[in-house]
């Protein structure tokens, strides 16, 4: 009996060291074992625990600087509900949010507000659309990832001072605002410009997986013509010089 005891309190003690390691789980280490799945991206100076950390610079992997970031990670995850409070801040970047793990592949966002500098070079990827510039600001009150695709969406951005770059040079677009809804894997979004900018107009967009299809009305108001040689390309041209744009893609629209 007194055998089985001691069993029993080396056990405990075990799992009661377990236990402290856990709640007070160093972030250095926590950053340490997940540097793998990062996919070359790079947490510095990091500071606190798993659950409530810093890191005092974040590195893509191309060694660009995006900023500072804070963290909260609920202790519930030890039980598999995952919840995390985002915060980061950077020259180029804002943004703050929280999400919920729902599933292996499904992610709730919840108050999610971002600032974005366009034409900074860890946004290579955007080089497909022209080079945009100008400043991003999104504000998105529920976001249902599945497999990275909305599922049910709600959230407006305001694009300032926007403009493309591209072989003929810097066109300027001015302000523009997006109001965006998903449900059920289906997007819907209207924009439409802000102000007496170089380009006016409005138009749709919807879509889901297989498909989508964009509807708009455009009408440049001011001489350039890289502007209007590029929106002509887009859409058919009324007398007046507006441009009626129709174009889709997929198979479900």
């Amino acid at each position: 009996m007194t055998y089985l005891r001691k069993i029993l309190l080396g056990f405990g003690v075990v799992l009661l060291a377990v236990a402290v390691l856990l709640w007070f789980f160093p972030a250095r280490w926590a950053v340490a074992l997940i540097a793998p799945q990062l996919h070359g991206m790079q947490l510095q100076h990091v500071s606190g625990s798993v659950w409530q950390g810093h890191a005092g610079q974040w590195r893509d992997r191309n060694g660009h600087d995006l900023g500072r970031v804070q963290w909260q990670l609920s202790r519930r995850a030890l039980w598999g509900d995952v919840r995390l409070q985002l915060h980061i801040e950077g020259p180029q970047l804002d943004f703050s949010g929280s999400v919920r793990r729902v599933s292996a592949d499904t992610y709730d966002w919840r108050d999610v507000q971002a600032r974005v500098v366009l034409g900074a070079p860890w946004q290579s990827w955007l080089a497909a659309m022209g080079q945009p510039r100008g400043e991003v600001r999104l504000s998105v009150d529920r976001a249902l990832l599945q497999s990275g695709w909305p599922m049910d969406l709600r959230g407006t951005a305001y694009w300032r001072d926007g403009s493309l770059r591209g072989a003929n040079g810097e066109m300027a677009l001015g302000d523009w605002q997006v109001q965006a809804q998903a449900r059920d894997g289906w997007i819907k979004a209207q924009f439409h410009n802000e102000g007496d900018g170089p380009l006016r107009g409005n138009g749709q967009m919807q879509g889901n997986l297989l498909g989508w299809r964009l509807q708009a009305t455009l009408q440049p108001h001011d001489p350039d013509a890289a502007l209007r040689q590029s929106l002509h390309r887009w859409g058919t041209v009324d007398a007046d010089g507006t441009v009626r744009v129709d174009r889709r893609g997929g198979l479900a629209i």
